[in-house]
Order: structure tokens, then sequence, then C-alpha cells
């Protein structure tokens, strides 16, 4: 034993080397009840944060849970060991990224097993090895075979500091900073390969609706990337350069057009800025798309509105972009905020053209415009000043006009854009591709996959560029002198595939097994941060409809159940090192081991939700741990001495309790039941907090019933057996240790869920009556100052209150006291009746079912001994039938008995 009660570091060391000797945690292959248990992968970073025990903590007791449930679990574990920080590192370290990484993967291969976290090891993927980023190339080419891939010039996010490509998710903040390093993120013009993501992009959308089992936040922000829009698209006529097209969600604002706007890059403003200087200066040094206002510059053209006839001003704006729509804009100021705020600074006209529709709206009239000299009328409601059309209503006038305008036709945008993958970069996968003078780009082929990476080169730049010898090659296809590609893969293809290789670590004519990912696939429940709410999870999904249309695959969505879990803060702030705010892991292993770190975890807060890192909370966790151990040895010890006195033939003192089963007894045995059965829905639905809560109770239950009488062997035994397999999950190491102190076989890990039939609702209104009784009890004492209570009676209430309780919640009668007194054994009650109907008919709203009288007399007189044990006084538990005095059945009400207590 140790100052703080038991010798964590001793027990958990016994176990996590037991689990080891039996191999407990290998996942067979081929299974008949699957259950797929996923934490988001972590990049080797070096050592474990908070973060990363939160995430995996999770994951591992849903792993446990899951399989004391009987099913056969798959709960893996590997590294997204590919990336620039790696390379960084190694550059500033003059040494080379492979082994900067495996350095980073051994301690942090060690900081997992010492929380004991129980993944089968043999299934370890780690994305740099050759085996692993061969099939990156592989499906490289499967892509490119089936029309998904491109390569293209294209103006991409260029980091100077890391010297390379960003995808648009890379690029953060109204700033626009690198998501590694807070640079200023500029754009380059570069040729890159291309990932055609866009061509799922409606499925990708569609099938957000059947993710039933993903946080609504983050089908919202997948909804809003994907970014589809259905409008109308429309030609301009621009004064010198003939037709020009843009894209409209709102064609029936046409008539409150008064500009014409392009975006900086449109061709028209690059050819402009080649020839105006106020252009120019515009385009390279003013315009902002992340600025809080909007930007233009005037050209000095006009465009004709091709409804109206109108000629308007054209403008180059930093708020219209070349990537979504056409970049080309018809600016409606009366009915769009931003152009609102644009026509006002540049002194253009603002039309109201769109008016709300009116409440007594007949559908032929015309109703008055609006005034939108203050701000835009954003709605859809009913056209005025807009010619024939005016008093159509929107959704009417957008059909019409499209039909009616020569070249307009209906259309579809997605903000989505398609996913470069071009990395200029040593540490990450070479895109198998070969460049050749004569052929062209050629792919390498599969014969000759892996292209491995070469020795590091320490230089600015991309690495691979320097590494000559590596560049030099032959054409596949014509023999001829050519040079590799040497731009990697973005991280993000490692991952979106990840989770298909640990059902076949191993194979090597394949990415993964077909038959083997349908029976697993898809992951059952994945666990990771709400930051990968777009890149990783929107190319995973991306990856499994390819997959599932050119590789077999049987289902087209990755992840079943999505949980975002909260971050680990401190004193209200996320913990990071340039904050000086990190809590060390290890250190809270070393001090109070991983048990009590993962269930403090668990229980401070829902895992979705932030919570506060609190040294206090850690302490009080681990004085539970060590009570629990302690009322274990107790029992164990107590056990012993009497099965040895049942050996001597010793009898016990006729003083002492003989732990006959009785109603405390039973108490304590249906405290049992609605602890299992609660604690196993709060598993299910993965509210640990909740499920660690009724285990505590229990536990604490448990302690009071041996403080009040010697218990029951048998029930108190159930209980602790039930606490101890409720606890297994979360707090694995203690768990086993007290399993076997309790004499079971096996390991706890193995063991079978502790199960009980039990109605959730009863339980609730059984545990509140006698909560609220306890906290009558205390409140009368504390008021009237009744140090040394004598006894106390608890009063059940009349049935007939019961039946009136009843009558109550289902009536929708005005008169409710006039319903009450149909029923003629409750109208005997007289005054009684009527106030006691006052009182319902006052709080109607909040009235709800209680217990029968039976019910509540039988849960009373069971937790009786509660009473008597926190207050030191005999406790009578009283039918109304049995009582006399009026005054006191006034008081007592259902759910709600009378107290009185004798001084």
């Amino acid at each position: 034993m140790s100052q703080r009660g038991y010798d964590h570091a001793r027990v958990e060391r016994r176990w996590q080397e037991a689990w080891d000797d039996a191999d407990v945690y290998r996942t067979p292959d081929d299974v008949d009840d699957p259950t797929y248990v996923l934490g988001m992968y972590p990049y080797p970073s070096g050592k474990l944060h908070m973060g990363h025990v939160r995430n995996y903590t999770i994951t591992d007791a849903y792993a446990r849970y899951r399989r004391m449930r009987g099913d056969e679990v798959l709960h893996p574990m590997g590294w997204d060991a590919f990336g620039l920080p790696a390379e960084n590192a190694a550059k500033e370290r003059d040494t080379n990224p492979r082994d900067w990484t495996f350095d980073c993967i051994e301690t942090m291969r060690e900081q997992m097993d010492a929380m004991g976290f129980g993944y089968d090891w043999e299934r370890e993927v780690t994305t740099c090895t050759p085996d692993y980023y061969r099939w990156n190339q592989w499906l490289f080419r499967r892509f490119h075979e089936a029309g998904l891939v491109e390569r293209r010039d294209a103006e991409v996010n260029w980091c100077p500091h890391c010297e390379t490509v960003l995808a648009d998710e890379q690029v953060e903040g109204e700033a626009e900073l690198c998501w590694r390093c807070d640079t200023p993120v500029e754009t380059r013009e570069l040729d890159q390969w291309f990932l055609k993501i866009t061509e799922y992009a409606d499925e990708l959308l569609e099938a957000i609706d059947d993710l039933e089992g993903w946080p609504n936040s983050v089908r919202q922000m997948q909804r809003n990337w994907i970014g589809r829009q259905e409008g109308t698209e429309l030609e301009f006529s621009v004064e010198g350069y003939g037709e020009v097209e843009a894209f409209t969600t709102r064609v029936d604002t046409i008539y409150g057009a008064t500009f014409f706007a392009l975006a900086p890059d449109h061709p028209i403003s690059e050819d402009l800025a080649a020839e105006d200087e106020a252009v120019r200066h515009f385009v390279e040094h003013e315009a902002d798309p992340e600025g809080d206002e909007p930007e233009g510059v005037e050209t000095g053209l006009t465009a004709t509105n091709p409804v109206t006839g109108e000629e308007i001003p054209v403008y180059v704006a930093d708020f219209v972009l070349s990537d979504v729509g056409t970049g080309a804009l018809m600016g409606v100021p009366g009915h769009d905020d931003r152009d609102h705020v644009f026509a006002s600074k540049m002194g253009e006209d603002v039309v109201p053209v769109i008016a709300p529709e009116p409440e007594d709206w007949d559908g032929e009239t015309v109703p008055e415009a609006p005034d939108v000299s203050e701000g835009a009328f954003t709605d859809d409601g009913v056209l005025v000043n807009s010619g024939d059309y005016s008093g159509l209503d929107s959704e009417t006038a957008r059909e019409r006009i499209t039909e009616d305008v020569e070249g307009a036709e209906h259309a579809t945008q997605y903000q989505l854009r398609d996913w470069g993958i071009s990395r200029q970069r040593y540490w990450g996968t070479p895109i198998p591709v070969v460049h050749c003078e004569d052929c062209g780009p050629v792919l390498v082929p599969e014969e000759d996959l892996p292209v491995e990476l070469p020795a590091f080169i320490n230089t600015t730049g991309n690495p691979l560029d320097a590494a000559e010898e590596w560049k030099e090659t032959t054409c596949p296809d014509c023999g001829a002198d050519a040079t590799r590609e040497t731009d990697t893969m973005d991280t993000f293809v490692d991952s979106s595939w990840y989770f298909l290789r640990y059902v076949s670590p191993d194979l090597e004519d394949a990415p993964f097994d077909r038959e083997r990912a349908n029976d697993w696939m898809p992951v059952d429940q994945y666990v990771g941060g709400i930051e990968h709410a777009v890149m990783h999870l929107l190319y995973a999904r991306f990856f499994t409809k390819v997959l599932a249309d050119h590789e077999g695959l049987d289902h087209r969505e990755p992840f079943t159940n999505l949980l975002a879990q909260g971050m680990v803060q401190l004193e209200g702030e996320k913990m990071s090192k340039s904050k000086g705010n990190v809590v060390s892991p290890q250190r809270i292993v070393e001090e109070y081991g991983a048990d009590t770190a993962r269930l403090f975890m668990m229980q401070a807060a829902q895992p979705e939700r932030d919570f506060d890192w609190s040294e206090e909370g850690v302490r009080s966790t681990n004085a539970y741990l060590a009570r629990l151990k302690e009322l274990v040895e107790e029992f164990v010890a107590s056990a012993a001495r009497g099965a040895a006195e049942d050996a001597s033939g010793d009898q016990p003192r006729a003083d002492e309790p003989d732990g006959e089963y009785d109603a405390v007894a039973g108490y304590v045995d249906d405290e049992i039941d609605a602890t299992v059965a609660i604690a196993t829905d709060e598993y299910d639905d993965l509210t640990f907090n909740r499920a660690l809560r009724e285990t505590q109770d229990l536990t604490r239950t448990l302690r009071q019933y041996a403080d009040y009488t010697e218990p029951h062997a048998e029930t108190f035994e159930r209980g602790l057996s039930a606490v101890v397999r409720l606890l297994a999950p979360v707090a694995p190491h203690l768990a086993e240790d007290l399993y076997d102190d309790l004499g079971d076989d096996g390991f706890v890990v193995d063991a079978a869920w502790p199960t009980a039939d039990v109605d959730r609702d009863r339980v609730e209104k059984r545990r509140k009556l006698v909560e609220n009784t306890r906290a009558d009890v205390r409140q009368i004492v504390d008021v009237a100052g009744i140090e040394d209570p004598k006894g106390i009676d608890v009063v059940v209430a009349p049935d007939w209150k019961y039946d009136a309780l009843e009558i109550a919640i289902e009536s929708d009668a005005d008169n409710l006291i006039g319903e009450l007194m149909q029923v003629s054994h409750i109208r005997e009650q007289g005054d009684a009746a009527a106030n006691y109907g006052q009182d319902l008919q006052a709080e109607r709203e909040a009235l709800s079912m209680t217990l029968g009288p039976e019910a509540e007399y039988d849960a009373l007189e069971a937790a009786a001994w509660l009473l008597e044990r926190e207050f030191g006084a005999p406790v009578r538990v009283v039918r109304a039938a049995a009582v006399d005095d009026e005054s006191v059945l006034k008081n007592a009400e259902p759910g709600r008995p009378a107290i009185e207590i004798e001084d």
C-alpha cells in the first residue's frame, strides 16, 4: 500500500505484463459478430498530450465495453507518420525525418502501453513505411485509371516558410495563415496533381442526411464546405469583351442590379490590370477577399442587363471569387447585404425590387416597395418595380425569368473544388509518375511500386529536387531518359483509407483484403477531434465511395457513428506549449496511475464537451479508487475469516449480526440492478460520465451498507462484482486486481458484462422519492434545531391523492376541481380534496406521475435504514390508513410523504 492508498505502479505493471503474456488483445481475422472501434490515429510528435489520452481512453473504454458484451472487437492503432513537422524537425536537428519519426513512435507507443490501452499491436500501421505508401501509389494509379486524377496548371496556396502547397482547408482565418506555422499564405501558379472529388460532390452532399450517427455540427460543416447552390447562369454583355457569364441564386432580383462585378483574377480583370494602373494597384495591393468590408475599383466599362437592357458600371471587386460561381456577378444592393455596403460606398443606386409578402396578399396585387435605403431586404417575397414580372412571388419569378431570357439556364454550383494533392516536400508518398519529353507524364508500372524515397538531403525547398541520382530514370513507355515527379502526396491521402489497412495489415498483393473489409466495415464507432470535420472526414468519405465503385467495397460510407471529443483545458484555455499550461500525462501516470487519469477524464464531462483539468479532481479520483480497493480487501478478509471460523467450528458471538437477507439487503439488491441497467444504457450512448457516476454511487451505497450492518455476503459480493465490472472499461488495471481478489477466473477484460432487467422510469421515481424524503428530514432537523431526534415517522399519502394526481395529469378540463369532485371517493374527502385540488390546479403544468401508494411504501420501507444511519434514530414508514391526525395527512402527498420527528 502506498501513501495514496494502493500501489498503482505495481498493480498496473502486473496486469500489463499479464495481458501481454496472454495476448488478450489479439483480434482474429474471421469473426461472427464484428465491432470496429477506432480513434483517429495520431501524428507521432514525440509525446502524448492530454487530447490524445482523452481520445484514446474513449475508444479503449468503448472497445472494452463491447468486448465484455460479447462482441468480437477490432481496436487497432497506427501512426499518421508522414508530414512537414517531421521534415522541419529533422532539418533543425541535422538528422533525417525517418529516424526522428520512429524515435517519436517508440516513445508514444510506450506511453500508450503505460495507459493500458488495449490495442492489437500486430495490426499497427505506419504510413511512412514503403509497405504502406506503396498502396498510396497503387491507389493513385487506380484513381487515374478511373479518370479521377488530373494534372493541370493551377493557382495554389503557397506557404513560403514551409515551402509547400497547402489545400484550401489548410489556410486558416481571415489573415490566411498556414495551419502549421502561421505564416501568411501566398498564391502561385504551378502544375499540380488533383483528385477529382467534385465528381462525387452530389453523393457526398446527399449522403450526409443518412449519417445519423454523426454530430449535426459536423454534418453541417460538410454541407457548407461542399456548398451546393441552385441558381441561374446568364450572360451580361460587357463593353469591349462580349458576353460574360454570371451566376446568381436570385435571378428574381435582376431588375435591381445596379452594378456588375468581376473577381480580381477574372481574365477581364487581368487584361485591364495590364493597361489600367488603378486596376493593377487594386488587384496587386488592395484586394482582400477576407477583409471586413467589400472593396473594389471602377473599370470605366459597362455591362448590359440581359433582362432590362440597362447599362450598369463594371467593377473589379475582392468579394467576387473566381472559384465560386463564374467569377462574375450582378450586384443587387437592395437585396444583398454585401452588395448594399459596396453600393453605398461607391455611390451606386439602391433599387428595391422585392417586397415582403403581405399577410392578406391575394396573389394578384403588387405590394408597396420596401425602404432599402438603410439596409437590404434579403428574403423571398413579391416582385415590384420589375416590369411584367411585378406581382409574381420570388420562386415563380425565378422560373419565368430563366425560361424567358435567351441563353439563361438553370445551373448548380459548388464551393467544393478538386483536391490538389501535390506537395513540394520530401517526407510524403512520392507521386508514382515520371516525366518524359516525348511521352509526357507517365505512370510508374504497378510492378515497380513502391517508388521509395531516397536518402534525405538537408536543403532548402524540396529535398527531392536535390536528389539528382534518384530523379534520373527512364520512361516506362518508350525507354528514353526521364525524370521522376518530385512532388509528394498530401498526407490526407494516407488517412483517407488507413482504416481499411487495419483489417489486413500484412497483405502483400492488395491494399486491403476485400472480404475482411466487407465484414468489418464500416467502422462502428470513430472518435477524433472536431478540427477534422472537413478535411479528413470528407476525403475518407470520398475514398470509400471510389473504392466501392472500383474495388468491390460493399459500403459507401466509412464511419457509422462519429464522436468529436472535446478539448482538455486548463483554467478555461486550451493546453499548449506556447502558453506553458501543458499537463504531462506521464507525470500523472507516475504520480497517480493510469487508471486515475483515465477515470478522471471520463467522469469529468460528456466526451464531446470541453472540460478543465483539475489536480484536485485527480486527487479525488485517486482517493475513490483507493477506497474501492480497501472495500474489496475488507470483504475478502472478512470472507476469509468467516471461512476459517466455519472450518474450526467456532460460533459467532451472540451480539454479532448474522448478515441475513432482509429489507436492507433487498434495497441494496435493487440498487445493484438499477445501477447495472442505467450504466449499461449510458455506456451504449458513450455518456461515460453518467455511467461512472452510477458506479460510484453504488460503491457509496455498499460502503454505507457495510457501515450500517453485517452485510448479506451474497448481496455484497454481487454489488462489488458489479462495481468492478462496470468500472473495468475505464480503470482496467485496478478492475483486474479487484476481479482477481474476488476470486473470479480469467481476466475481467473477458468477463461477462453484468445484466439487469429493470424499469428505468420506475427506478428514477423510486430514487427521487427516497432522496426527497431524506432532504425533507434534513431540512426539518436543521430548521427546528433538533440535535438528537428520538424517532422519525414517514407517512405515505392516502390512496385518493394518487388517484387525484393521475386525473390532474390526464385531464384537459378547465375546471379541474369540478372534475375531481365527480369521483365519489375523492368527493368524500370534502375540504381536503378541494384544497388538494387547488394545489394541483396551481401546479398543473409541472405535475408528473409518481409510484403508487404501495410501491412508495415498499420503497421507503426498504430505504429506511439510510435515514436511521444518517440521523441515528429509529424510522417508521406508516401507511395513511394508520394515521388519524388530519394535519399530518394534509402534508402527505404522492412522492412527498409527511415527516414527523420526535424530539
